[in-house]
């Protein structure tokens, strides 16, 4: 799908351009921390894998470290009132998960939908990102796949047992996360992002998480449709 702009059109320096960045930016620096945050919750929730949450806490925490770079880089500050606001609504809904050990919900907040999520939005990002900032989120990228593998795994062999919690957890979060992405659509069509191209790649590595977890098509396709109640 064709980006709202071509990157040689891109001014990375313009005041247009960098207060767009500023809350970009902002959203997946937060974002990062929130996932450092999570991992380590998620290996209080389950010890067995403590030491693998550990692992991924800290990768989570040197990506964020690298998107302050990029930040830098531009000269820019990043707006992190505005990034925490962005993602309450899921920071809420996983900590009120933790408080009540819903490990499945709180897999399906941080390793699917926030997983899924960031790698949409670095997919279509790095087409149109600058030089500095497209090595850096060419190689968090990476990670983040390993990420969301890491939770369909564990759901996967559980699926039985919490399929249905799954499902509660899906209706709940998913409209969260169209609502996010029209919050952001006019400064990621700045950053030369297309809202529909976002959709679209959020949808495919959704609906293969899903998929891989061993929701049938049909099961996914309702389980997607939660999404347009806030489009």
């Amino acid at each position: 799908m064709p980006q709202t702009q071509a990157i040689s059109e891109i001014d990375f320096y313009s005041d247009t351009y960098k207060d767009a960045y500023s809350r970009i930016d902002g959203i997946v620096i937060e974002g990062e921390q929130e996932a450092h945050e999570n991992y380590i919750r998620l290996g209080e929730m389950l010890p067995e894998h403590q030491d693998d949450f550990i692992r991924l806490s800290k990768m989570e925490a040197r990506h964020k470290k690298g998107f302050e770079a990029c930040g830098r880089n531009l000269k820019v500050t990043c707006d992190l009132d505005f990034a925490r606001r962005f993602f309450s609504d899921l920071h809420k809904n996983f900590q009120d998960a933790a408080s009540e050990d819903k490990v499945p919900t709180c897999l399906v907040i941080q390793s699917l939908i926030i997983e899924c999520f960031a790698i949409a939005a670095y997919n279509i990002y790095i087409p149109v990102a600058d030089d500095f900032a497209r090595k850096i989120t060419e190689s968090v990228v990476k990670d983040e796949y390993q990420h969301l593998n890491y939770g369909e795994e564990w759901l996967k062999a559980h699926f039985d047992d919490v399929k249905a919690e799954i499902q509660e957890a899906n209706r709940k979060n998913l409209p969260i996360v169209w609502r996010m992405l029209n919050e952001v659509d006019k400064d990621a069509a700045v950053l030369g992002m297309e809202k529909e191209a976002l959709v679209e790649d959020f949808m495919i590595q959704y609906g293969e998480a899903l998929s891989n977890i061993g929701f049938s098509t049909g099961e996914i396709m309702r389980m997607s449709a939660y999404g347009l109640v806030a489009a």
